[in-house]
Protein backbone atom coordinates (compact mmCIF):
# COMPACT_ATOMS: atom_id res chain seq x y z
CA UNK A 1 0.00 0.00 0.00
CA UNK A 2 1.09 3.71 -0.56
CA UNK A 3 1.47 5.18 2.09
CA UNK A 4 2.96 9.01 1.37
CA UNK A 5 0.14 11.78 0.52
CA UNK A 6 1.36 14.76 -1.00
CA UNK A 7 -0.23 18.21 1.04
CA UNK A 8 0.84 20.45 -1.71
CA UNK A 9 4.22 19.41 -1.81
CA UNK A 10 4.41 18.78 1.69
CA UNK A 11 4.89 14.89 2.32
CA UNK A 12 3.37 12.88 5.29
CA UNK A 13 4.50 9.29 5.51
CA UNK A 14 1.32 7.53 6.99
CA UNK A 15 3.85 4.46 7.93
CA UNK A 16 4.06 5.94 10.30
CA UNK A 17 0.69 6.66 12.23
CA UNK A 18 -0.03 11.04 12.62
CA UNK A 19 -2.43 12.84 14.80
CA UNK A 20 -4.95 15.42 13.29
CA UNK A 21 -5.63 18.29 15.58
CA UNK A 22 -9.06 19.43 15.76
CA UNK A 23 -9.97 22.79 15.55
CA UNK A 24 -13.95 24.02 15.81
CA UNK A 25 -14.36 27.60 14.63
CA UNK A 26 -18.00 27.04 15.37
CA UNK A 27 -20.02 27.48 18.80
CA UNK A 28 -22.38 24.45 18.15
CA UNK A 29 -19.45 21.25 18.51
CA UNK A 30 -20.86 18.07 20.85
CA UNK A 31 -17.99 19.06 23.32
CA UNK A 32 -17.56 22.32 24.21
CA UNK A 33 -14.28 22.50 25.05
CA UNK A 34 -13.05 22.46 21.41
CA UNK A 35 -15.22 25.61 20.53
CA UNK A 36 -12.53 28.22 18.98
CA UNK A 37 -14.85 31.04 17.75
CA UNK A 38 -12.44 33.60 18.50
CA UNK A 39 -9.07 34.56 16.92
CA UNK A 40 -7.19 34.11 20.60
CA UNK A 41 -8.42 30.64 21.16
CA UNK A 42 -7.46 29.17 17.70
CA UNK A 43 -4.28 30.77 18.21
CA UNK A 44 -3.68 28.93 21.39
CA UNK A 45 -5.59 25.70 20.49
CA UNK A 46 -3.54 25.05 17.26
CA UNK A 47 -0.44 26.05 19.45
CA UNK A 48 -0.81 23.31 21.30
CA UNK A 49 -1.60 20.94 18.88
CA UNK A 50 1.35 21.30 17.18
CA UNK A 51 3.45 21.69 20.46
CA UNK A 52 2.17 17.91 21.10
CA UNK A 53 2.97 16.64 17.68
CA UNK A 54 0.18 16.99 15.57
CA UNK A 55 0.95 16.78 12.14
CA UNK A 56 -2.04 17.73 10.47
CA UNK A 57 -4.92 21.03 11.97
CA UNK A 58 -8.14 20.29 10.53
CA UNK A 59 -10.06 22.98 10.63
CA UNK A 60 -14.21 22.64 10.53
CA UNK A 61 -16.87 25.28 10.65
CA UNK A 62 -20.34 23.15 10.13
CA UNK A 63 -21.08 21.33 13.33
CA UNK A 64 -21.92 17.53 12.19
CA UNK A 65 -23.32 16.21 15.36
CA UNK A 66 -26.67 14.00 15.04
CA UNK A 67 -29.82 17.04 14.59
CA UNK A 68 -27.24 19.67 14.07
CA UNK A 69 -28.54 22.85 12.62
CA UNK A 70 -27.79 23.98 8.86
CA UNK A 71 -25.53 26.79 8.18
CA UNK A 72 -24.83 28.80 4.89
CA UNK A 73 -22.07 28.20 3.08
CA UNK A 74 -21.41 32.04 3.80
CA UNK A 75 -21.00 31.65 7.17
CA UNK A 76 -19.25 28.13 6.66
CA UNK A 77 -16.83 30.24 4.35
CA UNK A 78 -15.86 32.85 6.88
CA UNK A 79 -15.02 31.47 9.97
CA UNK A 80 -13.04 28.97 7.99
CA UNK A 81 -11.08 31.90 6.65
CA UNK A 82 -10.77 33.53 9.58
CA UNK A 83 -8.75 30.74 11.39
CA UNK A 84 -6.49 29.82 8.27
CA UNK A 85 -5.98 33.59 8.42
CA UNK A 86 -4.26 33.21 11.65
CA UNK A 87 -2.83 29.70 11.28
CA UNK A 88 -1.19 31.25 8.11
CA UNK A 89 0.06 34.29 10.13
CA UNK A 90 1.23 32.34 12.87
CA UNK A 91 1.90 28.71 11.91
CA UNK A 92 2.98 28.95 8.22
CA UNK A 93 4.29 25.78 8.20
CA UNK A 94 1.16 24.04 9.40
CA UNK A 95 -0.28 21.75 7.35
CA UNK A 96 -4.21 22.27 7.27
CA UNK A 97 -7.15 20.05 6.74
CA UNK A 98 -10.43 21.56 5.75
CA UNK A 99 -13.58 19.62 6.93
CA UNK A 100 -16.31 19.97 5.09
CA UNK A 101 -18.56 18.18 2.48
CA UNK A 102 -19.41 21.37 0.30
CA UNK A 103 -17.51 21.52 -3.09
CA UNK A 104 -17.19 25.88 -3.07
CA UNK A 105 -16.35 25.80 0.50
CA UNK A 106 -13.64 23.34 -0.31
CA UNK A 107 -12.42 24.75 -3.46
CA UNK A 108 -12.45 28.42 -1.38
CA UNK A 109 -10.55 26.63 1.59
CA UNK A 110 -7.80 25.39 -0.40
CA UNK A 111 -7.42 28.13 -3.59
CA UNK A 112 -8.07 30.67 -1.47
CA UNK A 113 -7.11 30.10 2.41
CA UNK A 114 -4.32 27.62 1.59
CA UNK A 115 -6.36 24.61 2.94
CA UNK A 116 -3.96 21.45 1.81
CA UNK A 117 -6.29 18.49 3.18
CA UNK A 118 -10.61 18.15 2.36
CA UNK A 119 -11.95 16.09 5.07
CA UNK A 120 -15.57 15.70 3.72
CA UNK A 121 -18.23 13.50 6.40
CA UNK A 122 -20.46 12.89 3.66
CA UNK A 123 -17.78 10.78 0.89
CA UNK A 124 -19.29 12.64 -1.30
CA UNK A 125 -22.77 11.89 -1.32
CA UNK A 126 -24.33 15.37 -0.11
CA UNK A 127 -22.89 17.50 -2.58
CA UNK A 128 -22.66 15.95 -6.22
CA UNK A 129 -19.66 18.22 -7.35
CA UNK A 130 -17.40 17.35 -4.32
CA UNK A 131 -15.27 14.17 -6.07
CA UNK A 132 -14.81 16.10 -9.36
CA UNK A 133 -13.77 19.35 -7.11
CA UNK A 134 -11.22 17.09 -5.33
CA UNK A 135 -9.59 15.93 -8.28
CA UNK A 136 -8.93 19.17 -9.32
CA UNK A 137 -7.73 20.27 -6.48
CA UNK A 138 -4.95 17.85 -6.47
CA UNK A 139 -5.04 17.73 -1.99
CA UNK A 140 -5.99 14.46 -0.05
CA UNK A 141 -9.63 13.78 0.16
CA UNK A 142 -11.14 11.73 3.76
CA UNK A 143 -13.62 9.96 2.39
CA UNK A 144 -15.86 9.08 5.15
CA UNK A 145 -18.95 6.82 5.18
CA UNK A 146 -22.59 8.07 6.09
CA UNK A 147 -26.16 7.36 5.20
CA UNK A 148 -28.32 10.69 4.77
CA UNK A 149 -27.09 14.12 6.48
CA UNK A 150 -25.89 14.76 10.09
CA UNK A 151 -29.56 16.02 10.88
CA UNK A 152 -30.85 12.46 9.72
CA UNK A 153 -28.22 9.88 9.82
CA UNK A 154 -29.62 8.58 13.03
CA UNK A 155 -32.46 7.19 11.22
CA UNK A 156 -30.39 5.78 8.53
CA UNK A 157 -28.57 3.00 10.91
CA UNK A 158 -30.18 -0.37 9.73
CA UNK A 159 -27.96 -2.47 7.25
CA UNK A 160 -28.65 -6.03 6.06
CA UNK A 161 -24.56 -6.22 6.75
CA UNK A 162 -23.05 -3.33 7.66
CA UNK A 163 -19.33 -4.44 6.99
CA UNK A 164 -20.23 -5.54 3.52
CA UNK A 165 -22.23 -2.16 3.15
CA UNK A 166 -19.63 -0.26 4.09
CA UNK A 167 -16.93 -1.73 2.06
CA UNK A 168 -19.07 -1.42 -1.02
CA UNK A 169 -19.54 2.20 -0.54
CA UNK A 170 -16.13 3.12 -0.26
CA UNK A 171 -15.29 0.46 -3.46
CA UNK A 172 -17.91 2.66 -5.36
CA UNK A 173 -16.51 5.97 -4.30
CA UNK A 174 -12.81 5.64 -4.40
CA UNK A 175 -13.23 3.58 -8.46
CA UNK A 176 -15.12 7.38 -9.21
CA UNK A 177 -12.20 9.76 -7.92
CA UNK A 178 -9.37 7.05 -9.28
CA UNK A 179 -11.58 7.74 -13.01
CA UNK A 180 -11.53 11.50 -12.19
CA UNK A 181 -7.99 11.45 -11.56
CA UNK A 182 -7.59 11.87 -7.52
CA UNK A 183 -4.58 10.69 -5.81
CA UNK A 184 -4.43 10.34 -2.40
CA UNK A 185 -7.57 8.82 -1.01
CA UNK A 186 -7.93 8.44 2.84
CA UNK A 187 -11.25 6.34 4.41
CA UNK A 188 -12.81 7.06 7.55
CA UNK A 189 -14.85 4.67 8.89
CA UNK A 190 -17.48 7.41 9.91
CA UNK A 191 -17.80 6.02 13.68
CA UNK A 192 -21.03 8.00 14.89
CA UNK A 193 -22.40 8.80 11.72
CA UNK A 194 -25.40 6.55 10.71
CA UNK A 195 -24.74 3.81 13.41
CA UNK A 196 -25.80 2.69 17.25
CA UNK A 197 -23.79 2.44 19.61
CA UNK A 198 -23.34 -1.54 19.17
CA UNK A 199 -22.46 -0.97 15.27
CA UNK A 200 -19.94 1.65 16.44
CA UNK A 201 -18.27 -1.29 18.26
CA UNK A 202 -18.84 -3.80 15.61
CA UNK A 203 -17.43 -1.08 13.61
CA UNK A 204 -13.71 -1.07 15.62
CA UNK A 205 -13.67 -5.01 15.61
CA UNK A 206 -13.49 -5.26 12.24
CA UNK A 207 -11.85 -2.42 11.31
CA UNK A 208 -8.79 -4.37 9.77
CA UNK A 209 -10.96 -5.48 7.30
CA UNK A 210 -10.78 -2.15 5.51
CA UNK A 211 -7.32 -3.28 4.80
CA UNK A 212 -8.97 -5.20 1.49
CA UNK A 213 -9.00 -1.33 0.26
CA UNK A 214 -5.13 -0.97 0.52
CA UNK A 215 -5.82 2.67 1.73
CA UNK A 216 -5.09 4.49 4.64
CA UNK A 217 -7.08 4.44 7.35
CA UNK A 218 -8.35 7.49 9.52
CA UNK A 219 -10.41 6.87 12.54
CA UNK A 220 -12.34 10.22 14.69
CA UNK A 221 -13.34 8.49 17.42
CA UNK A 222 -12.38 11.07 19.76
CA UNK A 223 -14.83 12.20 22.71
CA UNK A 224 -17.77 10.45 20.86
CA UNK A 225 -21.11 9.32 22.30
CA UNK A 226 -20.14 5.75 21.98
CA UNK A 227 -17.70 6.14 24.82
CA UNK A 228 -19.59 7.86 27.34
CA UNK A 229 -22.84 6.31 26.85
CA UNK A 230 -21.05 3.27 26.95
CA UNK A 231 -19.25 4.41 30.36
CA UNK A 232 -21.32 6.93 31.44
CA UNK A 233 -21.32 10.89 31.84
CA UNK A 234 -20.28 12.82 29.31
CA UNK A 235 -17.45 14.22 26.33
CA UNK A 236 -15.52 15.88 29.24
CA UNK A 237 -15.38 12.57 30.73
CA UNK A 238 -14.39 10.97 27.31
CA UNK A 239 -10.43 10.86 27.06
CA UNK A 240 -9.37 7.65 29.17
CA UNK A 241 -11.82 5.72 26.62
CA UNK A 242 -11.06 7.74 23.79
CA UNK A 243 -7.31 6.86 24.54
CA UNK A 244 -8.40 3.08 24.95
CA UNK A 245 -10.27 2.87 21.25
CA UNK A 246 -7.05 4.61 19.83
CA UNK A 247 -5.15 2.17 20.42
CA UNK A 248 -7.21 -0.41 19.64
CA UNK A 249 -7.49 1.28 16.12
CA UNK A 250 -3.71 1.39 15.60
CA UNK A 251 -3.75 -2.11 16.28
CA UNK A 252 -6.10 -2.92 13.48
CA UNK A 253 -4.43 -0.71 11.02
CA UNK A 254 -5.60 3.16 11.74
CA UNK A 255 -2.78 5.20 9.94
CA UNK A 256 -4.58 8.97 10.81
CA UNK A 257 -5.96 9.09 14.44
CA UNK A 258 -8.26 12.33 14.41
CA UNK A 259 -8.26 13.97 17.90
CA UNK A 260 -9.14 16.97 20.32
CA UNK A 261 -6.29 15.61 22.36
CA UNK A 262 -3.06 15.12 20.88
CA UNK A 263 -0.77 14.34 23.84
CA UNK A 264 -2.71 10.94 24.70
CA UNK A 265 -2.68 9.91 20.88
CA UNK A 266 0.62 10.84 20.60
CA UNK A 267 1.40 8.62 23.18
CA UNK A 268 -0.92 5.52 22.45
CA UNK A 269 1.61 5.76 18.66
CA UNK A 270 4.60 5.85 20.92
CA UNK A 271 3.42 3.10 23.05
CA UNK A 272 2.18 1.11 20.37
CA UNK A 273 5.27 1.67 18.12
CA UNK A 274 7.67 0.14 21.14
CA UNK A 275 5.71 -2.96 21.34
CA UNK A 276 5.21 -3.00 17.64
CA UNK A 277 1.37 -3.17 17.02
CA UNK A 278 1.77 -0.76 14.28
Amino acid sequence: MHTTINCKGRLIDLAKPQVMGIINVTNDSFYAKSRCHSEGLIEVKVARHLQEGASIIDIGAYSTKPGCADIPPEMEKEDIAMAMRIINEDFPDAIVSVDTFRADVAKFAVEECGAAMVNDISGGTMDPQMLATVANLHVPYVLMHIKGTPQTMQDHCHYDNMMDEIINFFATQVEKLKLLGANDIIIDPGFGFAKTLDQNYELMQHLDEFKVLELPILVGISRKSMIYKLLGGNPNDALNGTTVLNTIALSKGAKILRVHDVKPAMEAIRICEKIGLT
